[in-house]
């Protein structure tokens, strides 16, 4: 709500998208109130439903529907609290340092430097009232668990506010992981004598970027992964799976990713 006041006060040519996921009863009925608030405004509206697969990770699946209406050009609401949330899931998943660099700032995300506090703020002078996701405050999520139990005994135990910290060192891995994919971006990702030549920090990367391709929503491979396709590129093993019905083969000093039948 606070990025279309927002986009409509910066003079964007705004629309403004409603995505029901049919997950909680009367979403449905927030359409209407979305399409009521973009009239108000000046702003275009849409509306879309989708059908969320089943199966785990339910938050992962209703992005991806959600992402595959709106289309890769659509401006997203994420704020700093949420950046810096997005960074301590990625450290419980023992991401490298393009996972800790978490959101990326640019036209995907325009409001990233602002608190959510603040997004409430601009609300209120609205005269908005925001929708609240009963999720948000299901303890059965990773995020949310982390945004109302961990990070407030961060918090406290540092006694300083840590989102703007961990943002700066979001930052810091931002700039890390730009340099090392730059540099693997000079590596056959399939050639293993070079992969096993280079730097191993550039050559995980390379391979990182070579396997994200073709996975859902194009998550990058978790460094176990990248242990398993290094032992590959060594000879230790001549294959290994990688995840999402896939396997990575060595012939002849190449690599190559097959896919494999679901079972």
């Amino acid at each position: 709500m606070a990025l279309l006041v927002l986009a409509v006060a910066a003079g964007c040519d705004v629309t403004a998208v409603h995505v029901d996921h049919g997950l909680r009863p009367g979403s449905e009925a927030e359409s209407d109130r979305v399409r009521a608030i973009a009239e108000r405004l000046g702003a275009s509206f849409r509306a879309e439903t989708v059908e969320v697969d089943t199966g785990p990770n339910l938050e992962a699946r209703a992005r991806s529907a959600r992402h595959a209406v709106l289309g890769p050009d659509a401006a997203l609401g994420h704020t700093a609290d949420d950046r810096a949330e997005t960074m301590v899931v990625n450290l419980l998943r023992g991401a490298g340092p393009d996972g800790l660099a978490s959101i990326r700032g640019g036209f995907r995300h325009p409001i990233l430097d602002l608190r959510r506090s603040e997004t409430e703020r601009v609300c209120e002078i609205e005269g908005i009232e925001p929708f609240v996701d009963p999720s948000n405050a299901d303890p059965m999520f990773v995020r949310n668990r982390i945004r109302h139990e961990v990070l407030p005994l961060l918090t406290d135990i540092a006694g300083r506010d840590l989102i703007p910290l961990l943002d700066r060192q979001a930052d810091v891995f931002a700039s890390v992981a730009d340099y090392l994919r730059s540099e693997a971006a000079e590596l056959d990702p399939t050639d293993a004598r070079l992969l096993r030549d280079a730097p191993e920090a550039v050559a995980r990367v390379a391979l990182r970027e070579w396997l994200r391709d073709g996975a859902d929503e194009r998550h990058p491979p978790d460094a176990a992964t990248i242990d398993r396709v290094m032992a590959v590129v060594r000879n230790d093993v001549i294959a290994t799976d990688v995840g999402g019905n896939r396997r990575v083969e060595r012939t002849a000093g190449k690599l190559r990713i097959v896919t494999t039948p679901k079972a």
